[in-house]
Formats: C-alpha cells, sequence, structure tokens
C-alpha cells in the first residue's frame, strides 16, 4: 500500500508527463496547419506541407504514446506503485 506522500509525488509526476506531452501534441498539431502553406516544395510526389500534416503528425502522435507508456511505467516503479508481471 503506497503512502499519501508517494501517491502526491506520483500524481504530480503524471500530471507534469501529461502536461509535457500536451504541449509537444499542441506544437506539432498547430505548427502543421499552421506553416504548412510555406513548407511549399514537393516531397516524394506530394506537397511537403500535406506530408508532414498527414504522416509526420501521425508518427509524431505515435511516439507520444509510446513515450508516455515507458515513462509511467518508470515512475510506477521509482514510487513503488508498479503492479508487478
Amino acid at each position: 500500500m503506497a503512502t499519501p506522500e508517494q501517491r502526491r509525488r506520483h500524481w504530480r509526476g503524471n500530471r507534469r508527463l501529461t502536461g509535457l506531452l500536451l504541449l509537444v501534441w499542441f506544437v506539432v498539431s498547430f505548427g502543421a496547419s499552421w506553416f504548412s502553406r510555406d513548407l511549399n516544395f514537393d516531397f516524394f510526389g506530394w506537397p511537403f506541407g500535406f506530408w508532414v500534416a498527414s504522416q509526420g503528425a501521425l508518427l509524431v502522435y505515435l511516439a507520444i504514446v509510446g513515450v508516455y507508456a515507458r515513462a509511467m511505467n518508470r515512475l510506477d516503479r521509482t514510487q513503488g506503485l508498479d503492479e508487478g508481471e
């Protein structure tokens, strides 16, 4: 059973990680749409802005999910809140 202090530290780390990853998500989502007109050159036959918005952003979103899963597993272990295998 975790102590209240361990739970507080765990929740603080979870909020910090979530906030950071939401910031990355916002920058990628907003940046891809805002700057897509400036990225006006062909990339494998498609406009580069379209490629970034449709393919590159999805790869970043997938990376965000992976980073969150690994970081939360590590945070659970360090705070003694992991469920074990």
